[in-house]
């Protein structure tokens, strides 16, 4: 392979559960640590002396941390970057960074994220004002950019916590499935024990005790309600404090820089593409064209087909995300399909989930020499995607990346009905669980001229018969946003 081939040389996951938010340590601390740590890991100090440090943005003040990473490693000149919010940026940073590495514009870029949600709650329970640094400034670069993701309608009936919507596509798939109500909660529940008993097994996962389906399925007092079918055992975790760092470099400075060669993972391929970005406009809530066209190209650069893939970590933020990106990229669901456990069980630090992971998958290429493994990632309401294959064998080929932006907006993109009066066929719903038990319902409709509308229901009776029953495919009245059955 040529000189400018990147690979990945050093890793660190770190995380603190520090019981008094006023003595833990604030996200740009952790992320400085985790940098050091995964120089440590490779061996190789010179590795801080980047000429690229690159943050994945978090739920913090920062607006310029990179130049706080560099400054504290001994690289106060280089490049400083920012990424937008999304789950998916990680993957396309490390993307963007092996493009960088294989074109001679750096040779080493330092990549890390942190949050510190665990922290945050104890600090907002307690009132306690966390202080955390302003860190002014803007990056030399920033790596995408941030995008309103919530139509009109959708804001209309106040419809966009991840937590409402991702319920609406999982009851939308449960129909194109044909399975009941029980029948699919059985479904998803044993799929997310099955990533509970990976994180046990995972010595970086946050939660380590295995659960069971039937446990994962039914509430009770530590697995409240909180959006039908998902009780918080099917809800990502946010409440973790956890960082985590990448060091890449090109093959030629690990050589020159004496970095063992059993530390290298090798990118093999990378792409990217996004939905729709208003969930309304998408032709169904069950599918996604952007993992089928991104996530098979990726593969398909790097010469792998889905079944030959040693490991995969899929998007696990719901169990609707993983069983849609599964289904378009054709996983074999017999093997785990997840390194880490999820974002449920291994801890879902927000947009940096992915970073975690890499270093995951990076420590199990490691242990397993030749494997290759796929890495899937996934911003918004499964609307921004990200893929990655890795082995610590070199590709046959240079690092290849592809954007299929352009197949993807050839799709249909559905019109939206804004405020409609009259009949629809449900599509989709979710059931929004509060303090005093089920408050409202999300409910998607399909007009008679193929249009989307939106509705909310408040119908006690009916809330409650829609987690018993199917309502896809029923008829709905809109008035004034409200849904009436």
């Amino acid at each position: 392979m040529g000189k400018a081939t990147p690979i990945l040389v050093g890793i660190h996951h770190l995380e603190q559960r520090e019981a008094d938010p006023r003595v833990a340590r604030e996200p740009i601390q952790l992320m400085i640590e985790a940098v050091k740590q995964a120089a440590i890991d490779a061996g190789c100090a010179e590795l801080l002396k980047a000429g690229s440090v690159r943050v994945i943005k978090g739920i913090w003040p920062y607006q310029n941390p990179a130049k706080a990473v560099a400054e504290a490693i001994g690289c106060a000149n280089a490049e400083t970057v920012l990424s937008p919010f999304g789950g998916n940026f990680v993957q396309t940073t490390v993307s963007q960074s092996a493009l960088d590495i294989q074109n001679g514009v750096h040779d080493i870029i330092v990549i890390t994220g942190a949050e510190c949600g665990s922290t945050a709650a104890k600090a907002a329970k307690a009132k306690t004002d966390l202080n955390w640094s302003d860190l002014p400034g803007e990056p030399d670069r920033r790596i995408g950019e941030d995008k309103d993701m919530r139509h009109e309608a959708e804001r209309a009936i106040r419809l966009g916590r991840p937590i409402a919507v991702y319920p609406i596509m999982e009851i939308a798939l449960r129909n194109e499935l044909g399975l009941g109500v029980e029948e699919h909660l059985e479904k998803i529940s044993e799929l997310w024990a099955s990533f509970s008993r990976v994180a046990a097994d995972n010595p970086n996962a946050w939660i380590r005790d295995a659960k069971s389906a039937e446990e994962i399925r039914t509430p009770s007092s530590i697995n409240r309600p909180v959006s039908f079918p998902y009780p918080k055992f099917m809800n990502s975790n946010d409440n973790v404090d956890q960082a985590a760092a990448l060091i890449m470099c090109s093959e030629e400075k690990a050589k020159a820089l004496g970095i063992p060669r059993d530390k290298w993972i090798y990118p093999w391929a990378g792409s990217d593409a996004h939905d729709h970005y208003y969930l309304s406009n998408r032709d169904n809530f069950y599918s996604s064209p952007a993992i089928r066209f991104a996530g098979n190209r990726c593969l398909e650069m790097a010469g792998v087909e889905a079944h030959n893939l040693d490991m995969v970590d899929v998007y696990s933020c719901f169990p609707v995300a993983v069983q849609i990106a599964s289904r378009e990229l054709k996983l074999d669901t017999s093997m785990p399909l997840t390194v880490t456990g999820g974002l449920t069980w291994a801890g879902g630090p927000l947009n940096n989930y992915v970073m975690h992971s890499i270093v995951r998958m990076a420590q199990l290429l490691r242990e397993k020499q030749g494997q290759k493994g796929l890495i899937t990632a996934n911003g918004g309401y499964i609307t921004k995607h990200a893929f990655g294959v890795y082995s610590s064998e070199p590709p046959t080929r240079p690092y290849q990346h592809a954007d299929l932006q352009e197949q993807v907006d050839q799709t249909l993109k559905r019109d939206v009905a804004i405020n409609h009066s009259g009949h629809g066929v449900v599509e989709g719903y979710s059931v929004i669980y509060g303090p005093q038990g089920m408050e409202k319902a999300f409910v998607a409709t399909r007009l008679a001229d193929d249009r989307r509308a939106w509705g909310v229901c408040h119908d006690p009776d009916v809330l409650s018969s829609m987690t018993k029953e199917e309502f896809c495919g029923r008829t709905v009245r809109l008035e004034d946003h409200v849904a009436h059955f």
